[in-house]
């Protein structure tokens, strides 16, 4: 038994608690496994912080014109102002603008949801991939849907220049048709100065160069 006794107490005088007995109390114990935990959990937000995307609003001036079909340039030239919010490589915006009939003068307007995403990117460019459904207001060919894909260019973090070109079908009770475009799109990102979303957007941008 006194051996035993002999090698506690030397395992206890190792580890420090036959210096400080106040380290064994429960109480003590309990408060140091808990600033342990805030300090692993403030880490870990902080982390988790860092690791999100930029997320913003943006609103872009969208230049599109058909081609392969009949009449001028006034029967081509089909404009539209998009706002919307980027998520990251994701972008979900609300598109008015309006088209020029094929058959005669009438011009349409319509209202469109077009979602998009980056498919790649390196540094300043990026690939995106659009897949839009709207309706044509008071058209003979109401229904309208959209499959896009653009070149995008960012010249800075708050402004943009994709070269665009896609496919507009549109769907009728008696008639469809489908119109092929080409265009240029302007777009201007809503970064407040100094903000985290524009750090991130700038890391996004020169992350790759």
């Amino acid at each position: 038994m006194k051996t035993v006794f002999t090698i506690l107490l030397s395992i206890c005088s190792i580890t420090g608690f036959a210096q400080h007995p106040q380290a064994m109390q429960p109480a003590k114990l309990s408060h140091a496994i808990n600033n342990l935990r805030k300090r692993d959990t403030t880490i870990e937000s902080d982390t988790s912080k860092e690791n999100k995307e930029p997320q913003y609003f943006y609103i872009s001036a969208n230049t599109n014109v058909f081609v392969n079909t009949r009449g001028g340039a006034a029967k081509r030239f089909a404009p539209a102002i998009e706002f919307g919010r980027t998520y990251g490589i994701f972008d979900i915006g609300l598109a008015i603008g309006k088209l020029n009939e094929l058959r005669g003068n009438d011009t349409a307007r319509y209202i469109e949801l077009r979602p998009s995403i980056n498919v790649f990117s390196k540094g300043r460019f990026a690939e995106s991939l659009c897949l839009g459904a709207g309706y044509v207001l008071n058209g003979k060919q109401g229904l309208m849907s959209e499959i896009c894909n653009g070149i995008n260019f960012n010249v800075s973090t708050t402004f943009a220049i994709t070269m665009v070109q896609g496919y507009v079908f549109f769907d009728g009770t008696n008639s469809n048709r489908t119109g092929q475009y080409i265009g240029i799109n302007l777009t201007y990102n809503f970064l407040k100065p100094h903000s985290v979303n524009k750090q991130r957007k700038k890391a996004a941008i020169l992350s790759d160069n």
